[in-house]
Order: structure tokens, then C-alpha cells, then sequence
């Protein structure tokens, strides 16, 4: 496990899935057993006040979690309360690219959220959406996308309104599914933005250039 402070109030946390395996957890069991989550974050809590001497970290804390391809990184900041005790954001403000990998469907926006630990972060994860919707501007910015989301086989569409290009994705339901949701729209992020446009009304007034398996279709033609 790495630590990495960034400043008095906030410190960095990367644990691969390899040492969370040799601790005794599955990788299930972290992202949907509450328990399991709650004891393995405050397991790596002990270990910062042992290593960095991060002390004092009881009360409100805010957490931001981003699954890596081999890990997860953890984001601790523990907040002060102001003088109504309403908890001040100006110490932490959420990446951008989680906003849009945690927000709660097309339409809608994400706050940052205060947790008193990992579990009640991950009860949150009830509410991700099995359906996206991004959008590009040009033709030309989905193809180096394409190129890295070879490996990947989910469900999706491409789309042609308003003079933008539409990818819409698709996800099974499924629990084994969720770790592998967070690595994609991770990866979306960096080419494309969420599109407040549902797909109903793109499918309706929009042109369907792709019906199925977008990236493998332009990796065989581009």
C-alpha cells in the first residue's frame, strides 16, 4: 500500500488489488459487502497514523474512490465544521472526471457527498445507472477512443443529432459488473462529455450510424 500526503488535511491512498487479495478480502466483497469495505478501510487508516503520522481521524472525513485498472485509489480529507457545523468543501473538491463517472444518470448532477467511512460511500453505488449517454463534437474524437476500448465488449450504439455524434452504452445489470462500469467511463472521460440529451429523444429525431458494437465497427474500418 502507498501513501502519499498532499496536505495537512488530505492524503492519497493506493492499494492494488494483489495486497487487498493478501489481506484476506475478494474483490467482490469490497466493492458490495459493506462490512468487508468498512474493515478494510479503516485497516488502511491504522497504517497511515503508523506511517505518516496522520492522526486524529475520527469525525467527518470526505472520500473519493477511483478504480484503477489494479487498484484502488483512495482519497481522504477530514473536513472542519464551520461555525453553523455545517462541514466546509473548500478543503476537497471532487475530480472532475468522478463527477462524470458517478453521476446519476444523463440528465441529473452529482454533489460531493461527506461519508463517515467507505461503506456509506459504497451504499451510494446502488444508484449507479446501467445506461450512458456522451457526446462529441467531431466524428473524428471517438476513433482514438475506439482504439482503446478494444479489449472491452459492452453494449453500445452510435448516433448522429444535431450536428454532435452520440455514443450510447449499455451495462448488464450485474454486480461482477460494477468495477468494469468505473474502468470505462473512466476512459470515455478523457474523449467525451456526459450529454444532458436522453438517448429516447436521440433515437427519435436523431440519424442510428452504428447499431451495434461501436468500437470493434470503427476499428475495422478506421
Amino acid at each position: 500500500m502507498d501513501i502519499e500526503r498532499i496536505n495537512e488535511n488530505t492524503f492519497k491512498v493506493y492499494i492494488s488489488y494483489i495486497d487487498i487479495e493478501e489481506r484476506g478480502f475478494s474483490r467482490d466483497e469490497i466493492w458490495f459487502n459493506k462490512d468487508k469495505s468498512e474493515q478494510l478501510f479503516w485497516e488502511m487508516m491504522d497504517e497511515v497514523n503508523d506511517e505518516d503520522d496522520f492522526e486524529d481521524l475520527e469525525g467527518p472525513l470526505w472520500i473519493q474512490v477511483h478504480a484503477m485498472e489494479k487498484g484502488l485509489e483512495v482519497i481522504v480529507t477530514k473536513t472542519h465544521l464551520t461555525k453553523d457545523n455545517s462541514s466546509s468543501n473548500s478543503l476537497f473538491d471532487m475530480h472532475e472526471r468522478s463527477k462524470q463517472n458517478f453521476k446519476n444518470g444523463a440528465s441529473s448532477s452529482i454533489e460531493t457527498h461527506e461519508y463517515d467511512d467507505l461503506a456509506g460511500f459504497f451504499e451510494d453505488f446502488e444508484e449507479i445507472p446501467s445506461e450512458y449517454v456522451y457526446e462529441f463534437a467531431n466524428f473524428d474524437d471517438i476513433l482514438p477512443l475506439a482504439k482503446k476500448m478494444v479489449n472491452y465488449s459492452i453494449l453500445s450504439s452510435l448516433h448522429h443529432y444535431n450536428d454532435k455524434y452520440y455514443l450510447y452504452i449499455r451495462y448488464i445489470n450485474e454486480a461482477n459488473e460494477l468495477v468494469n462500469i468505473l474502468n470505462i467511463s473512466s476512459i470515455i472521460a478523457e474523449y467525451a462529455t456526459k450529454s444532458p440529451t436522453t438517448i429516447h429523444v436521440i433515437q427519435e429525431y436523431g440519424k442510428e450510424i452504428i447499431s451495434k458494437n461501436v468500437f470493434n465497427e470503427l476499428n475495422n474500418f478506421f
